[in-house]
């Protein structure tokens, strides 16, 4: 695990947006603002499998995490993995959701709304984090 100063773990916790940045297969950025929840260990984000930010992460799963507030900001390079199957997608979800104040059904139709939306979570595992504190 990357080591954080208190203040960088702060800020990640008490924010939930950010911009993603994926590599395309060309080598070029592709970028895009999600909500996030960070527990002091993961980023987790709420993505549907057919986006470009699931399917490069995939493929590359080498990623940049920006969360900015005004000139304050805080960018997490990390490492991200698919996780497409319940229980713990589902469980992650909540996570996401009671993070941002979203209602939780219960199990089985939090499964199947989630399946049907084709909705998996990229975990963000953080190996370098840059701050301008």
């Amino acid at each position: 695990m990357v080591e954080m100063t208190p203040e960088q773990d702060r800020f990640l916790r008490e924010h939930d947006l950010c911009v993603l940045a994926t590599g395309r297969r060309d080598g070029s950025p592709q970028v895009s603002t999600v909500y996030y929840h960070f527990d002091g260990t993961d980023l987790v984000i709420s993505a549907t499998t057919d986006r470009w930010k699931y399917i490069n992460a995939m493929r590359q799963p080498r990623v940049a995490i920006l969360v900015n507030d005004g000139r304050r900001q805080l960018i997490v390079y990390g490492r991200a993995e698919g996780v497409p199957d319940d229980p713990e997608r589902r469980e992650l979800t909540k996570r996401v959701r009671a993070h941002r104040g979203t209602a939780i059904p219960d199990d089985e139709t939090l499964s199947a709304e989630l399946t049907r939306d084709r909705r998996a979570i990229l975990r963000v595992i953080p190996e370098r984090v840059r701050s301008n504190d």
